[in-house]
């Protein structure tokens, strides 16, 4: 069976053809990044204008890269949810009316599943069930993966997500956008051990997150570097680099420490990295120095399949397709969508 997938939930239009026999065929990406910029942050109504602007020609681009007509589509995914509804409605509208046109069966893909099934696209992917950290700009959760639509929530963030709180401390720092890679950038050039940041919640019992209290600490550790010493109200590029650091180990730290526990909790020695965050270099050597003191295995997609993309939606989408899911015509994306109202395949 081979599958368009489109994904279009926030700031990144993504398309892509995926074979179940072949693997992924093509894929395609356009970010939004110089779109936003200015305004230092995701505008709905702007990501929706420019959802639309792409769509067609990256469907157009993606067809000729995997060398296929329109009629070769057996099937049709789009991101129903959660994301920008907006946005969501734009990938949605395309998706659906092109599967109606082509007479071909459509489904929709749960946005954060296809995160969590992305590390199946490489030769070497994991097999069920796994324990999953899926951390990204809108969310920070650990569940154990038994399957297809089969996903046991064991925590998430009670407040901000780690790339929530990465983007609103490097904004403070005045890093620019997008500022989690900024913001790990500039940690490089950090002195280990000049701050020390706290790690929220690893004292308490289960397996939730808060990052929000992370953001106060920096912001308060500015302040009062900005007005000690000789630096008179200014920081210097070496004392935000050391926030940076102190910042971004603390964060790393804490994802560490929960994804520990809850390989503990499950008796799992296979843990996936999945969302844009898992793209974090630090991120990734301290759970892969972690999970081989446990003796396990670590699995993450390549960096570009990290962040938001068509691939993982296409590869969700065919799993479903070749169950025997399908959509009817109506559209329903959704905003908030709850990974427990998945059906198992």
């Amino acid at each position: 069976m081979i599958v368009l997938g489109i994904e279009s939930s926030c700031d990144e239009t993504g398309i892509a053809v995926f074979d179940s026999d072949l693997g992924l065929l093509a894929h395609t990406l356009h970010s939004q990044v110089a779109v936003h910029a200015e305004y230092g942050g995701v505008v709905p109504e702007l990501a929706s204008r420019d959802h639309i602007r792409y769509l067609i020609p990256l469907l157009e681009q993606v067809l000729q890269q995997a060398n296929i007509e329109k009629t070769a589509i057996d099937g049709v995914a789009y991101t129903a949810g959660p994301g920008l509804i907006g946005a969501l409605m734009s990938g949605a509208a395309v998706g659906r009316s092109l599967a109606w046109a082509l007479g071909v069966p459509c489904v929709e893909v749960h946005h954060m599943e296809g995160h969590l099934l992305a590390p199946m696209l490489e030769q070497d992917a994991p097999d069920f069930p796994f324990v999953a950290l899926l951390v990204s700009g809108g969310h920070t959760l650990l569940a154990n993966v038994k399957g297809v639509g089969q996903y046991e929530l064991l925590g998430q963030s009670l407040d901000d997500a780690a790339g929530e709180a990465f983007d609103k401390t490097a904004k403070l720092l005045g890093l620019g956008y997008p500022g989690g890679p900024a913001l790990a950038a500039l940690a490089e050039k950090g002195r280990p051990g000049a701050y020390q940041f706290p790690r929220p919640m690893i004292d308490r019992p289960g397996l939730d997150f808060s990052f929000s209290g992370l953001k106060t600490f920096a912001l308060n550790t500015m302040q009062t570097a900005a007005h000690s010493g000789e630096l008179q109200g200014e920081l210097s590029e070496q004392v935000k680099a050391d926030i940076s650091l102190a910042f971004e180990v603390a964060v790393v730290d804490t994802l560490k420490i929960k994804c520990r526990r809850a390989l503990e909790q499950q008796q799992s020695k296979t843990l996936v990295i999945a969302g844009g965050v898992g793209a974090n270099r630090r991120l990734r050597a301290e759970l892969a120095e972690m999970i081989a003191q446990l003796g396990g295995r670590l699995y993450f997609p390549r960096i570009e399949f990290c962040t938001d993309n068509g691939a993982m939606i296409a590869q969700a989408g065919c799993f479903r397709l070749l169950a025997g899911e399908t959509q009817p015509l109506e559209i329903d994306a959704r905003a908030r969508w709850s990974m427990q109202d998945l059906r198992a395949i």
